[in-house]
């Protein structure tokens, strides 16, 4: 492959897009330990890396620039994580737009495209500060901009300017206090160096297999783990959507805008009339999604918890990680104060879809679900969900371990445990994923149990082996109200549900050693099934020692307060935990429910 060329054409966009990416996989963790702006979260280097593997996972090269280019741009706007990784997506989109019927570019070209690109970047943020990506993206195609007449080779144009985006980055802490007081320069924009890095390798190697032997560029710093202070987070929670619209016109943005700028800072919105990608610091994820449902299509949530990543960066207090899923009913003090990080279900009622307890609290459920005419359904989370997660963590801890609801109940574990095996395999991290063959508040228990642990000073593999216990030693029993919900979702065979109807069961059902749902016996009055619950769960005891029990309902104070009272008389102790129902849960049991967990020793 001769490396002086003075056209660039789809395919060597594409392949040299792949290699700036293969920089960001290969140091997102570095760029995670300087991560100090806007909030020192520590996840720019893996919201930069799953944009990247979004891109190159979803993109097909063509020989023509035009379409090469819309294609990559579309994939970062759909992947598109954080605020670097979707003010990159909107540099790719200026970048695409732009183009016009070329199929190859010119230095020249190119060189115009560019700007214009970081015009519609600078857009897209409502208060672009500089000293981060947007600048040292700026300074970049500038200088490029200067070189177009004098240099007509895309190798030497890239090599050339490369030196400019480090000059511009080494800066970076001259124009953003916050990184001078911490000795860093952006993480942003050391990931885009990074990706000009990988870019120049292409171009001089020709091929992706010898990008590993690539020695020849002048390396950004060698990454160090930085002790830096912790910035001040005015909203909790780094929040983000992607909206499709059925029209195309331009106001659809200046509108979102408008609707969202009150609701906190930081905030990014991307892409094209028909399809924005949205980006927001705020404290009400909930309320901001209730006050653009109606807007357009939203096809992609994703809330973080910024206040529990900046404590996993500054007091993490462990080296192994606890994972789990939205349906452990765990109280929120309980995941924050054993630092247990949650990947949550989704409930979707006809074309509007929410984030398991993240945003839709059990009461807005409840309300919606009297009023919605249609039956809300659930889903699992996606394997690129978990990935995010995974590698994230494997950034900041030595080892993890998840324990999700039962695999006969949801696909969610299955997700979980490919997504650990990948992460685990490419970062060398010890990994265990466990169905805990259960669900609501007996998987709590466990994850309780193991946090725990890990707080005595258990080493992961210890804990590893107690779960293995604890697993076939926690039980769950539960009274509902009716069949239909179980029935309606799947968890219930239609022929058990019609005799039950027929007789009026107010059903309890458990679930079983094998993590599947079974009814057991046929009370026919809330009294009834309420004693029944309790009887049943003073068998399972019989004479062992408990480690702890804890309780769920789903508005039925009236059914906690009468197993709180009976659970203490029988066993002198009080609960673990008490909480509501998540949605996901309530979706399929419905409103009226309660139930007890033990857990034995």
């Amino acid at each position: 492959m001769d490396n002086n060329f003075n056209e660039l054409d789809g395919k060597r966009f594409y392949y040299s897009f792949i290699a700036g990416a293969q920089k960001i996989f290969d140091h997102y963790k570095g760029l995670n330990k300087i991560n100090v702006f806007p909030v020192a979260d520590g996840d720019t280097g893996t919201n930069l890396a799953s944009t990247m593997r979004s891109i190159i996972d979803t993109s097909i090269p063509t020989d023509n620039i035009k379409i090469t280019a819309v294609a990559l741009a579309d994939a970062a706007l759909v992947g598109a994580r954080g605020n670097s990784g979707i003010i990159f997506a909107q540099f790719l989109y200026g970048f695409s737009n732009e183009i016009k019927d070329e199929k190859n570019l010119t230095v020249e070209t190119f060189a115009e495209l560019i700007i214009k690109a970081v015009r519609y970047a600078y857009e897209a943020i409502a208060d672009p500060v500089e000293g981060t990506m947007i600048s040292v993206m700026r300074e970049w195609a500038e200088y490029v901009y200067t070189l177009k007449d004098k240099i007509k080779d895309f190798n030497q144009l890239i090599t050339e300017s490369y030196k400019k985006a480090m000059e511009a980055l080494l800066d970076t802490p001259n124009k953003l206090e916050i990184l001078a007081r911490n000795n860093v320069v952006d993480a942003g924009a050391k990931g885009f160096v990074l990706f000009l890095e990988g870019m120049i390798d292409f171009f001089k190697h020709g091929e992706l297999k010898k990008l590993a032997l690539a020695r020849n560029i002048n390396k950004v710093q060698v990454f160090e783990e930085v002790i830096h202070d912790e910035s001040d987070i005015t909203f909790r929670y780094c929040t983000e959507a992607l909206i499709g619209f059925d029209n195309n016109n331009p106001e659809n943005k200046s509108k979102l805008k408008e609707v969202i700028s009150d609701f906190g800072d930081s905030m990014v919105i991307a892409g094209s009339p028909k399809k924005l990608r949205i980006h927001i610091h705020t404290d009400e994820p909930a309320d901001l999604f209730y006050a653009i449902k109606d807007f357009g299509n939203i096809t992609y949530k994703k809330v973080d918890d910024m206040l529990m990543q900046s404590d996993i960066v500054h007091h993490r207090k462990w080296d192994t990680a606890l994972i789990t899923d939205s349906t452990c009913d765990l109280p929120k003090e309980i995941l924050e104060k054993y630092q247990i990080h949650v990947v949550p279900l989704s409930i979707h009622f006809e074309k509007d879809y929410y984030l398991d307890s993240v945003t839709l609290t059990p009461d807005k459920f409840y309300k919606l679900l009297k009023e919605s005419k249609t039956s809300p359904t659930t889903s699992q989370p996606t394997y690129k969900d978990f990935t995010n997660k995974y590698n994230y963590l494997a950034s900041h801890y030595n080892a993890i371990i998840g324990i999700h609801l039962s695999s006969k109940l949801s696909g969610t574990f299955s997700n979980s445990r490919k997504a650990a095996y990948a992460v685990s395999e490419r970062e060398n991290k010890e990994i265990t994923v466990f169905s805990s063959n259960k669900t609501s508040v007996a998987q709590g228990l466990i994850l309780l149990r193991a946090a725990e642990e890990i707080e005595k000073g258990k080493k992961y593999r210890e804990v590893v082996e107690n779960i293995e216990k604890w697993i076939p030693k926690t039980h769950i029993m539960v009274s509902a109200q009716t069949l239909k919900y179980l029935i309606r979702g799947g968890r219930l065979s239609v022929v058990k549900g019609f005799f039950g109807k027929l007789m009026g069961v107010q059903p309890n059902f458990i679930i079983n050693t094998e993590g599947k749902i079974e009814l057991i016996g046929k009370p026919t009055s809330t009294k009834q099934s309420l004693r029944m619950v309790m009887d049943e769960i003073i068998k399972l005891i019989n004479g062992k020692k408990l480690w702890g029990y804890a309780i769920t309902h789903a508005e039925n104070e009236q059914a906690v307060n009468y197993f709180a009272t009976e659970m203490e008389q029988v066993t002198g102790q009080k609960p673990k935990f008490i909480n509501a129902a998540s949605p996901v849960i309530g979706t399929h049991v419905g409103p009226g429910v309660s139930g007890i967990a033990v857990l034995l020793e």
